[in-house]
């Protein structure tokens, strides 16, 4: 069951920036980043602070479900997206100069762990079999951090964010059906 975090949490944070975007009237999810959605004074920050809430206590349960069943240090990573989504959500834009800075490198540490998760279960799934779980995850990897390095250039960079992060997104959810439908299962280990 600890593997639905891995379907709340992602869930959670993509409905929020969602309702967000149709809610926000002076924000743009093409050019905006998310966290514009959740700063000091936006009218949908509760909304998304909740959608960070839900991602950072989600995907770290998720975790321990991923740690069971595909061995190595990608538990690791996405303990870490989950906790430095909290993080994000706990230093809202627009409070100081300060709390910004933690703010970005919260956001930062988020976004390489969540594009590195799928990228470390890699091998192992292609060891045990799980062929097409470990593709998408290979896919969901590249696209995430080529677009969330993307996010920091030009005009694009809410759409390049929201493509990165729904990436990743996308490949903890898939993992954590596998896990749940009982096709992604602990190793078989000789004593």
């Amino acid at each position: 069951m600890l593997a639905l975090g891995g379907i709340v949490g992602p869930v959670g944070f993509v409905a929020a920036w969602a309702a967000g975007a149709v809610r926000s009237d002076d924000l743009s999810p093409v050019r905006d980043a998310i966290s514009r959605l959740a700063a000091v004074g936006a009218q949908t920050r509760p909304l998304m602070s909740t959608g960070f809430v839900a991602f950072g206590v989600g995907v770290p349960i998720y975790a321990a479900a991923l740690r069971q069943v595909v061995p190595g240090p990608a538990w690791i990573t996405a303990t870490v997206t989950g906790l430095a989504t909290t993080g994000v959500a706990l230093a809202p834009l627009d409070h100081s100069s300060a709390v910004d800075s933690l703010h970005a490198a919260f956001a930062v540490l988020g976004y390489v762990t969540l594009a590195a998760t799928p990228l470390l279960a890699y091998r192992p799934l292609m060891r045990s079999g799980h062929l097409l779980l470990a593709r998408v995850g290979a896919i969901a990897g590249t696209v995430a951090g080529t677009s969330l390095l993307l996010s920091s250039v030009g005009d694009l960079g809410g759409l390049f964010q929201r493509l990165g992060l729904t990436a990743g997104d996308v490949w903890i959810v898939a993992s954590a059906v596998a896990i749940l439908s009982g096709r992604l299962t602990a190793p078989i280990t000789s004593s």
